[in-house]
């Protein structure tokens, strides 16, 4: 087994698609157009990763409600300080570089357009 993908509703799908592209080199891998049911699928991956970020545009749908229980997802980086300097100049929502207690600081939060939260981590390869 292993894990496929990660749906997220969008209400903007141009502002999501450049945010994710913007802050993070999502690239589009495809799309799936349903304009008789009003909806539009496409899914985004990092290069050289196979799992997908799915994000689900409904035709004329508004901000979504993200509930309690959403938290969030999280993208590991080889160079933490390097995207964390990267998005805080080219203007994307992110928080300071955090730590939990009695640890060195290795991870920062983004918001995308829509209010769901990544979670940026050092990746530990």
């Amino acid at each position: 087994m292993y894990m496929a993908h990660t749906c997220i509703r969008v209400e903007d799908l141009e502002a999501s698609l450049d945010f994710y592209e913007k802050a993070f080199g999502f690239k589009e891998t495809r799309r799936k157009d349903f304009p008789d049911d009003d909806f539009t699928l496409v899914y985004l991956a990092l290069p050289g990763d196979d799992y997908e970020l799915e994000l689900t545009y409904n035709y004329g749908h508004s901000a979504y409600r993200l509930g309690d229980g959403y938290g969030h997802i999280a993208i590991a980086s080889d160079d933490l300080e390097g995207l964390h300097e990267k998005q805080k100049k080219a203007g994307i929502p992110i928080g300071e570089l955090s730590a939990l207690p009695g640890e060195a600081p290795h991870y920062y939060f983004v918001t995308d357009p829509d209010g769901y939260k990544i979670e940026v981590i050092r990746s530990k390869k």
